[in-house]
């Protein structure tokens, strides 16, 4: 069965008809840019077509055919896909200051940094978001310590609830929920007091919890029974013990209830233990699919697995998964995960014109799991343009 948001943004196919009222008005106004005979797929309106797009004041004036030539620059798309731009809600681009740049150059307008550093040193990431060139936000890691090579929260008193709760006040702008890593290596047994404590903040302040499930101490059942709707659960195809499915190859009935409830479920491909070929492979034959995909992108990623988002994408090209329900997953829905990205991942006329040109490419490509399992695919999304805010990247 399909994900219980049926990928929300796709439910409206074939809505759109041309020329639009953006277009006709767009026929009369001053254009700084059209994006001129692409692809546009815009699931957050069903929008599948060669259109235009044309951008001015840093907004989606329109998109339609035959938009008017009188802009300061034509960018031809002739033969790519111009989508939204794409949102990674898992990375780790917060701890070196080039690191948003580079995401940037690979289409990806808005992301997080999924908890680098916790209260110790949130203010240096906070400084590197501020300073990112694309829209950069931050969860704030539940260990006062971040992520540390003997694990975030084998100790329990790395877990300073006052320092946490005061940092995220500090930087409310910025810190748009927390993060708690929580399988055996990096918290032992003190999973679910680390994220009690956890929600013990995150519920005044009515921001979410990003947890990192799989190979943990405590059972799957007993974790999603700590989170609240909007929070979100990423490395959904995490190998066992406690992963999504049971010894019976079916999906646990807590993580079905945990999804009528509201939890999210983001992919995650990070590069240690995240995933696997044989569970993806079988989740996509019990249409068990993602909310939205993100890269677990750091430097090391860089050359190694994850590459970038289009590296990411290209793997569910490579599982079945449509073009479109693909896009959503990185636009429209990932839009939904994070009140600050409300209004993003979408094309619509008058929103902030974060744009990815990408290319389809075909030919023979070798994709890998965690594990070092190897699966070649035909296809591959690859960026060749991104603006941002309606300006080229």
């Amino acid at each position: 069965m399909l994900t219980r948001r049926e990928f929300l943004s796709v439910a409206a196919a074939g809505a759109a008809s041309f020329p639009t009222l953006g277009a006709l008005h767009a026929q009369t106004s001053r254009l700084d840019i059209v994006i001129r005979g692409g692809r546009v797929i815009d699931p957050s309106r069903g929008f599948d077509q060669v259109a235009d797009v044309a951008i001015a004041g840093g907004k989606i004036s329109a998109v339609g055919r035959n938009v008017s030539s009188s802009a300061a620059e034509t960018i031809d798309a002739t033969g790519k896909l111009v989508v939204p731009g794409l949102i990674d809600i898992h990375t780790h681009a917060g701890r070196e200051k080039e690191d948003g740049g580079l995401c940037l150059a690979d289409g990806v307008t808005s992301l997080v940094d999924a908890g680098s550093q916790g209260s110790d040193h949130i203010d240096e990431v906070v400084a590197i978001a501020k300073a990112a060139p694309n829209r950069m936000r931050v969860l704030i890691n539940i260990s006062r310590k971040g992520v540390i090579p003997e694990g975030d929260l084998m100790d329990i008193a790395n877990v300073d609830v006052a320092a946490t709760r005061a940092a995220i006040e500090r930087h409310r702008d910025v810190i748009v929920g927390i993060k708690a890593r929580l399988s055996k290596n990096v918290a032992g047994n003190n999973d679910l007091e680390a994220l009690r404590r956890a929600q013990s903040i995150a519920k005044p302040l009515n921001i979410p919890i990003m947890i990192h499930m799989g190979q943990t101490v405590s059972s799957l059942a007993d974790i999603l029974a700590v989170l609240k709707p909007g929070d979100i659960v990423t490395h959904m195809y995490a190998p066992p013990p406690n992963g999504i499915f049971g010894d019976d190859g079916k999906l646990r009935p807590e993580v079905t209830a945990a999804r009528k409830r509201g939890l999210w479920f983001d992919f995650g491909n990070g590069r240690v233990d995240h995933w696997t070929w044989a569970i993806a492979e079988h989740a996509m034959k019990e249409r068990v699919l993602p909310d939205t995909f993100s890269t677990d992108w750091g430097q090391a990623a860089r050359t190694d697995q994850v590459f970038n988002f289009g590296h990411v994408m290209s793997k569910f090209l490579l599982l079945g998964m449509p073009l479109s329900g693909v896009i959503a997953c990185v636009t429209s829905n990932a839009a939904r995960a994070f009140p600050a990205f409300k209004g993003l991942g979408t094309l619509r006329v008058g929103s902030p014109a974060d744009v990815a040109i990408m290319e389809l490419r075909t030919g023979s490509i070798e994709f890998e799991d965690n594990y070092k399992g190897k699966r070649t695919g035909m296809q591959k999304l690859v960026t060749t343009a991104t603006l941002f805010g309606g300006k080229r990247a």
